[in-house]
């Protein structure tokens, strides 16, 4: 079959593309692993002093070592039956979760004597931050509140609006994940379960969103899978349950809606002939709703194996689905109000031994360039 100019042109153009790629894929990391060399010469240095100790006292050594493994797989058991507890007694906590939601979505009103609750210390700090969170809203977008028509009152919004999302924006750890599109998603998400399993042993969390004209799910899951066993290789690392992998969900986007991606376009240069053409590509983009899709590890894969960059993102996505099932989900009207933020904001004191470190933002940056631009001209 006979090749035109055009295709080897095309052909051409594809192949510096691809080069492009492969060297940026080929990047060497200009960062060494720190904690790795750290690791390897404390372990060095104590196989050098256990080989200065006499055999008699070696053997001893060994023997306690095997005594302390013991105690480590007792200790493993502990940590299996603490799950199993926490599992028993969230089945306690559901009902209250689920009147919680009930009078989040308005679908239950509570009732005077349900609604009593000495406030004045909740009043001022809900009222501070709610009333800023509505001026800021109102100057962003300006919302008709419905009115009543006979007494021309504002009518009462029903339920909590906004709860979950409010929630999110006040927690640093998820409001850093959130971006501009997501919010509009996440003032549809009404409830967040937790289920929890003994075996194995794991737990789910479920995000419940109203209907929406971004996608079809009316939940979301993500599954997180733990193990509380000590390493063959290194039992004595072990310090309880710990996250090994996650599952996330496959979101139905409705057409035009997905927020995880974004379309660019990209400008190649032919190597010899100099033609330019522009590539229209869809990448990934930044997004809360990137937590459904986590980093896939590799079967058997074991920690030295698994490379910086996804080490880190793991570890991440751990914390956030940890923290949403220990913090938020138990305490989520603290968390609303602000008043759980507070009491972890007052676990935390200055430190005098630790350095300061100040941020310039880049006008800050072009300002003070300019400064000194000037003050050399004057010098001149």
């Amino acid at each position: 079959m006979a090749t035109t100019k055009a295709d080897q042109v095309d052909e051409s153009l594809e192949d510096s593309s691809l080069e492009e790629e492969e060297a940026e894929q080929k990047t060497p990391n200009k960062f060494m692993d720190f904690t790795n060399v750290l690791a390897s010469l404390e372990s060095q240095r104590n196989a050098d002093k256990l080989g200065q100790v006499p055999p008699a006292v070696k053997r001893r050594i060994k023997a306690l070592k095997k005594l302390q493994l013991e105690t480590t797989n007792i200790e493993a058991k502990f940590f299996a039956e603490v799950h199993a507890l926490e599992c028993k007694y969230h089945k306690l906590y559901v009902p209250m979760y689920e009147k919680r939601n009930t009078i989040v979505t308005g679908a239950y009103e509570p009732t005077e004597e349900e609604s009593q609750w000495p406030s004045d210390d909740e009043e001022e700090t809900l009222g501070n931050q709610l009333k800023n969170k509505a001026k800021i809203e109102e100057e962003k977008t300006p919302e008709i509140i419905p009115k009543n028509p006979e007494t021309n009152d504002v009518a009462d919004p029903t339920g909590i609006p906004n709860f979950w999302l409010t929630i999110f924006q006040n927690v640093n750890l998820l409001s850093e994940m959130i971006q501009p599109p997501d919010e509009p998603i996440l003032s549809h998400l009404q409830d967040i379960k937790v289920d929890c399993s003994e075996s194995p042993m794991s737990f789910t969390l479920s995000f419940h969103f109203s209907p929406n004209p971004y996608f079809t799910n009316s939940v979301l899951t993500k599954e997180y899978f733990m193990k509380c066993e000590p390493e063959e290789d290194d039992p004595f690392n072990f310090e309880g349950p710990e996250i090994y992998k996650c599952k996330g969900c496959t979101i139905n986007w409705n057409k035009g809606m997905n927020v995880t991606l974004k379309t660019v376009k990209k400008k190649q240069k032919h190597k010899s002939r100099g033609v330019v053409r522009t590539v229209t590509k869809t990448v990934q983009n930044d997004s809360f709703f990137n937590f459904f899709a986590p980093p896939e590890l590799p079967e058997n894969a074991k920690g030295e194996e698994i490379d910086d960059e996804l080490r880190q993102l793991l570890t991440t996505d751990f914390e956030i689905g940890h923290y949403i099932r220990e913090r938020i989900v138990p305490r989520a009207v603290l968390f609303y109000t602000g008043e759980a933020i507070e009491d972890e904001d007052d676990d935390y004191e200055d430190d005098d031994d630790l350095e300061d470190t100040t941020e310039e933002s880049d006008s800050d940056k072009d300002d003070n360039d300019k400064a000194a631009r000037d003050a050399n001209c004057k010098q001149q």
